[in-house]
C-alpha cells in the first residue's frame, strides 16, 4: 500500500532537516492537491517501538494544511523539549501518526516505519 500524500509530506519534512536541502515543492503540491490549501489544524506524533518519540500540534488553524504539516513534522522531530532530536537512525524505524482536526472531526492515520526489525 502506498504513504498518502500528507503522510508523504510528513515524512519528506523531516527528512529535509536531517539531509539539510530543501526538497519539497510547495507550488507543486498546491497545484496537484488543492485541498492542501484548505486552513486545517493538525498534530504529528513519531513512536519508536510504539512509545511516543516526538509530539507537536498547531495551536491555531492560520497555516494552511500544507504548511502545518511541514510545520509539525519538523517539530515534533526536532523541537519537542521532552526529547532530544530525532537521529537519522531513529527516523528511519520511527512510525509517523498524523491528525488532522477537521469540522467532521478528527482524521488520524500512521505510515509505518521504512526500516522494520
Amino acid at each position: 500500500m502506498s504513504r498518502s500524500v500528507l503522510l508523504q509530506l510528513a515524512r519528506d519534512s523531516i527528512t529535509e532537516v536531517i539531509e539539510a536541502q530543501r526538497t519539497i515543492d510547495k507550488q507543486a503540491l498546491l497545484e496537484k492537491h488543492p485541498l492542501l490549501n484548505q486552513k486545517i489544524s493538525t498534530k504529528v506524533n513519531i513512536y519508536i517501538d510504539n512509545e511516543l518519540r516526538g509530539s507537536a500540534q498547531s495551536q491555531n488553524t492560520n497555516l494552511s494544511l500544507l504548511e502545518d504539516i511541514i510545520r509539525n513534522a519538523k517539530l515534533s522531530a526536532f523541537q519537542d523539549k521532552n526529547f532530544s532530536p530525532l537521529t537519522t537512525a531513529e527516523y528511519l524505524s520511527c512510525e509517523i501518526e498524523l491528525l488532522l482536526n477537521t469540522p467532521d472531526g478528527v482524521i488520524s492515520e500512521k505510515d509505518k516505519a521504512i526500516l522494520k526489525d
